[in-house]
C-alpha cells in the first residue's frame, strides 16, 4: 500500500499551519513551523499567486493530512458523504471522525494519528470485544472501544493513562480510564469538530 514516508513536519510547512502529526513535539519550541513559518524548498519564502483552485486544493490537503488518508480514500469518503442526508462536507468530517484510529487518538490513549494506526494494526483495539486491526474501521453510536488486556501494560498506554486529564476528550466520546474503555455516545456533529478545515471549499473543488 502507498504510504508517506518523508517528514512529517514538512508537510505542516507546506499548509502554513499546524497539522499536529507528531505529537508532543507540535506543542513544544522544537515544533519546526515555529522557526519556518513558510514552505518548504528553494521557493517557500516566495509569494504564489493563490487563485481560487489552490485554495481550494490545499484546503482538500491539509484535511487528508490531517486524519492521515490517502487521495483515493479521501475520493470515497466524500463519494459516500455526497450521498448522505445533509451538508456533505459537514457529513464528509463526520465519517473521518468516526475512523477507530481517530477515535483512539481523540481520546487520549495516542499522542498522533500516526500512532493510534500503528496500535490499531498491532491487534491492541478491541471493538465490541472483537480484535479490529484495521484503522478505516468506523465506529457507530453505542460501540465499545477497549485496549486489549495483554496490551494494557505496554508503555504507550501506561503513558496514556497516567496522563488522562491533560487532553480534552469531546463530548460524543466517553473515556474509562481505569479500565482503558472507550464510550461511543453518538456521531459527532461539525459544531463540535475541532479541525480546523473550511469543508465547503473542498465541497467546491470536488464538484467541479
Amino acid at each position: 500500500m502507498a504510504r508517506y514516508i518523508g517528514a512529517d513536519c514538512k508537510r505542516c510547512r507546506r499548509e502554513k499551519v499546524k497539522l499536529f502529526l507528531k505529537g508532543s513535539k507540535c506543542d513544544g519550541p522544537k515544533c519546526p513551523i515555529e522557526s519556518r513559518p513558510y514552505p518548504p524548498g528553494q521557493h517557500g519564502r516566495g509569494r504564489s499567486k493563490e487563485s481560487e483552485y489552490l485554495l481550494q486544493m490545499r484546503e482538500k490537503q491539509k484535511c487528508a493530512r490531517i486524519y492521515g488518508v490517502l487521495e483515493k480514500q479521501f475520493r470515497n469518503y466524500y463519494t459516500e458523504a455526497t450521498r448522505l442526508a445533509g451538508k456533505t462536507g459537514e457529513n464528509l468530517l463526520i465519517l473521518l471522525e468516526s475512523r477507530l484510529d481517530n477515535v483512539i487518538y481523540r481520546a487520549g490513549f495516542a499522542k498522533s494519528r500516526d500512532m493510534a494506526r500503528q496500535l490499531v494494526r498491532h491487534g491492541h483495539i478491541l471493538v465490541n470485544g472483537t480484535k479490529v486491526d484495521i484503522p478505516s474501521f468506523r465506529v457507530n453510536p453505542c460501540d465499545i472501544v477497549d485496549v486489549r488486556a495483554k496490551s494494557q501494560d505496554l508503555t504507550p498506554f501506561i503513558v496514556a493513562s497516567a496522563e488522562y486529564g491533560e487532553k480534552s476528550v469531546p463530548a460524543w466520546l466517553e473515556v474509562v480510564p481505569s479500565q482503558m474503555r472507550i464510550l461511543v455516545h453518538s456521531l459527532p456533529n461539525r459544531s463540535i469538530i475541532d479541525t480546523q478545515v473550511q469543508e465547503q471549499l473542498i465541497v467546491e473543488l470536488y464538484s467541479k
